[in-house]
């Protein structure tokens, strides 16, 4: 994608993300309009739906020859990343946004012909942004974010999770998480994996994990990421499809292949 064209994109898809976050914290304290989806755990709220439908209207009056790939059935059906693809999360972290009325993040992964050109993740509460454009580093509130440490060492290394970890019913599984968990020195649980790996890029944290993560849990925080020297895989370390639900490392690139070894067999 050309310089000129991804920036325009960039400014006019950062516009409609600040946008969309100023309507949600309007309705941040009224009654919400609550269902579940997949199970008890997998909440979807009137805002989820509305935020993305915000989107879906958006990009189809500016870019036509634009899809979407989003997770609340407002998107195309996408079955390449040929072409322009925005792949959204309207609400990233909903059952923190239920709940918590913080910790969630609006996620705009923008993919041509299967590059991720541009990334956007927006603490809605906090009014913090992260953002790149590929190639032009990471920013923070549009300050430059630094290169990740290489020096850091797995032993010493903070990682975020996600709950579904401690929750499998394969016992197997869960023996490989806490033995990876006992060669770290602490983890963490935000309950939003944009904004866990948008720590990661900001070297706040040095990993996250993840099984059962979806394109638009990732997308954008993976351009980010890798604006800083960070690296996203699946489990086994080959490299993340974006149009299937899978695993994910996404980590400090000096202790990635260490992280592998000790996850790679994940069922």
């Amino acid at each position: 994608m050309q310089k000129t064209l991804r920036n325009e994109l960039f400014n006019q898809a950062k516009e409609w993300v600040l946008e969309a976050g100023e309507k949600i914290r309007e309705k941040i304290n009224q009654p919400m309009v609550i269902d579940t989806k997949s199970n008890p755990h997998d909440l979807v709220t009137e805002t989820d739906k509305l935020t993305e439908e915000f989107f879906a209207n958006r990009i189809k009056e500016k870019f036509p020859n634009h899809l979407l790939l989003g997770e609340e059935g407002y998107g195309d059906e996408v079955t390449s990343l040929d072409g322009t693809v925005w792949i959204i999360d309207p609400i990233d972290g909903t059952m923190n946004f239920v709940h918590l009325k913080k910790d969630f993040a609006i996620s705009v992964g923008i993919y041509h012909n299967g590059i991720g050109e541009i990334g956007l993740i927006y603490d809605v509460m906090a009014n913090v942004l992260y953002s790149a454009c590929k190639g032009e580093g990471a920013f923070k509130n549009g300050k430059r974010l630094e290169p990740l440490s290489d020096t850091v060492k797995l032993e010493e290394s903070i990682f975020a999770f996600n709950h579904n970890l401690l929750c499998t019913s394969e016992q197997f599984d869960r023996d490989i998480t806490e033995n990876f968990l006992r060669n770290i020195r602490s983890a963490r649980l935000v309950g939003a994996a944009a904004i866990d790996i948008a720590n990661v890029a900001e070297g706040l944290i040095n990993g996250f994990i993840s099984k059962g993560l979806s394109p638009w849990d990732i997308a954008a925080g993976m351009v980010i990421l890798d604006e800083v020297g960070g690296v996203t895989t699946r489990n086994d370390g080959n490299v993340v499809n974006m149009l299937e639900k899978g695993t994910i490392i996404a980590c400090n690139e000096v202790i990635h292949n260490r992280v592998v070894k000790h996850l790679k067999n994940w069922i």
